[in-house]
């Protein structure tokens, strides 16, 4: 836990890294505190509003059963088992009581696919798979290319041969149970990367990771948590962020946390959920704040007050950071990590002032620079890939069966994260782009990020992604993909006028040369833009002379 400071420096400097030899996931998130036997730690909330409260000493009963269960079903230490489910109590205590059992959890997301499904779970060879009767069908559907999965577990399986019942095996189970002794080195999940630069990789994560990440919440959560505190995200649990960046962070520290998350996210349900419980801390990609920006008047309507938000994955912008203070009457903490090595830089508004554009600096407990291409710092205002040096914690494994892979991703003791940055002499962090994100016009490097933020700002705007598209001339150019706001006419005045828009408010040689307008923007699973899709649109549309 971070120690308190008045100033960044001091908290930096007087960190330091306790990671214990042997360390349980399970156990910590749960059973440390099921001493106080109503001590709260999950509200559920169902789509159709029902509630459901769960106490950390229920949380430890239940997860006890269940690995009683997968126990008896052959599941051991190091085992791995797929969790296929949404933002629910099934899906915590599935977590807990995987790694109460030393085995290894599989978080997979509920939107996909049975082809996605197939190459995770014949991937990580997982033994077992914990999933609802509505994600059921599509692991029947690949069952049989899938060897190695001996166990389906499944919540609400009456009528349904060949299964087990998760809360019917859970109630014929014993609450005593054993903890099987991990160290804090010992593998306890895997998380795909979401794939957009090749097939998905399996980032294998040893139980220290939680550890490794509780600097990284409590910074840019301004040094949560305090008293009152209590956390929300609309990310899915079968992320990093969503799972790590929150969900067990809060359990570690015994701080309740709200589990809801609609199939489709809407702004003003998220207004009117942080209004009802209270939320004072929440995780929240730029997307969904972009969206809740959207929304009129939501002062008038919704009586919040939060402590906390903070936000990564994509670029905020100035426009974004206004409104965080104007409608939320907070300063949006942004911080910066990735699935292998998670949240290794941000901003904290409580001892530090955040310099806008800027990710932050380095997290207490890691050490962030900028090298190039020869594993070599760089120096202050050196434009060169964002790394972090090893061993550290947070940082994964390796990818799981894949060692070429992973020596790929270092360069002597630099974990290359492929994103391009700089770092100021004040030691602030500036996201350029991906390594193949950067837009190379004539002499000039283009970083989408600063040209999606000042369109964002235009009053027909809704959305924005940016790329860079071939150019005879220049090499590249920028090409804006834009989604208008309802109502909004589409028109060549209203193109002109945001290329305008952009050369006056940002720079003449950033401004976007081709503008399309489309009703929506290709995004991963976890809500990034897909610039790789939006080139490929590109190419494709002028091939067949329709741009």
């Amino acid at each position: 836990m971070l120690k308190p400071g008045k100033t960044y420096e001091e908290i930096y400097q007087n960190f330091k890294w306790e990671i214990p030899e042997y360390y349980n996931i399970g156990e910590d998130i749960c059973d440390k505190w099921a001493t106080q036997r109503h001590r709260l730690a999950l509200i559920y909330r169902d789509q159709d509003g029902k509630e459901q409260k769960y106490t950390f000493w229920e949380l430890k009963n239940l997860s006890n059963q269940l690995a009683n269960v997968l126990s008896a079903n052959g599941i051991m230490k190091g085992d791995r088992v797929g969790i296929l489910l949404p933002q629910c109590p099934e899906t915590l205590i599935s977590h807990i009581s995987i790694y109460k059992l030393g085995g290894i959890a599989v978080p997979l997301f509920i939107l996909f696919g049975p082809q996605a499904l197939e190459y995770r779970l014949g991937n990580s060879q997982a033994k077992g798979v914990i999933t609802d009767r509505v994600n059921l069908p599509k692991i029947l559907e690949i069952r049989d290319s899938l060897p190695n999965l001996k166990i389906i577990m499944v919540v609400n399986s009456e009528g349904i041969e060949s299964v087990l019942d998760f809360w019917g095996s859970i109630e014929k189970a014993s609450r005593y149970f054993t903890l099987v002794s991990t160290k804090a080195e010992d593998p306890a999940l895997i998380i795909y990367t979401s794939g957009t630069t090749g097939p998905p990789k399996g980032a294998l994560h040893a139980h220290r990771v939680l550890l490794g990440h509780l600097p990284g919440v409590e910074f840019p959560h301004n040094l949560f948590p305090k008293e009152g505190d209590f956390f929300w995200t609309p990310a899915d649990w079968a992320w990093i962020g969503g799972l790590i960046d929150v969900l067990f962070p809060s359990l570690h520290h015994g701080v309740p946390v709200l589990a809801y998350r609609a199939t489709k996210f809407d702004s003003e349900e998220a207004f009117y959920l942080i209004a009802k419980y209270g939320i004072r801390n929440s995780f929240m990609p730029a997307t969904a704040l972009n969206m809740m920006r959207q929304v009129e008047n939501p002062k008038e309507r919704y009586d919040y007050k939060m402590r906390s938000i903070g936000s990564g994955g994509e670029t905020l912008g100035e426009g974004l950071l206004e409104w965080g203070k104007e409608i939320m009457g907070l300063e949006i903490n942004e911080f910066y990590g990735l699935t292998e090595c998670n949240l290794v830089v941000g901003n904290c508004a409580e001892v530090m002032k955040p310099i806008r554009g800027s990710m932050g600096k380095a997290i207490p407990g890691h050490m962030v620079e900028i090298i190039n291409a020869n594993g070599e710092v760089l120096k202050s205002g050196e434009y060169g890939e964002i790394a972090v040096k090893s061993p550290d914690p947070v940082m994964f494994l390796g990818y799981w069966g894949n060692p070429e892979a992973t020596k790929g991703k270092f360069i002597g003791d630099w974990l290359r994260t492929g994103d391009m940055g700089k770092k100021d002499k004040n030691g602030h962090f500036w996201f350029v782009g991906r390594e193949d994100d950067v837009i190379e016009s004539g002499a000039y490097r283009i970083g989408p990020g600063e040209v999606e933020d000042c369109l964002m700002r235009h009053k027909a705007v809704a959305l924005a992604a940016v790329v860079g598209v071939p150019d005879k001339i220049r090499g590249e150019i920028v090409k804006a993909f834009i989604v208008p706001k309802e109502g909004v006419e589409v028109n060549k005045a209203l193109e002109d006028e945001l290329k305008q828009f952009v050369k006056t408010k940002l720079e003449a040689y950033a401004y976007p040369r081709e503008i399309e307008f489309v009703r929506d923007l290709p995004r991963t699973t976890t809500g990034k833009i897909m610039r790789k899709e939006l080139r490929k649109m590109d190419m494709e549309r002028k091939a067949e002379g329709k741009s």
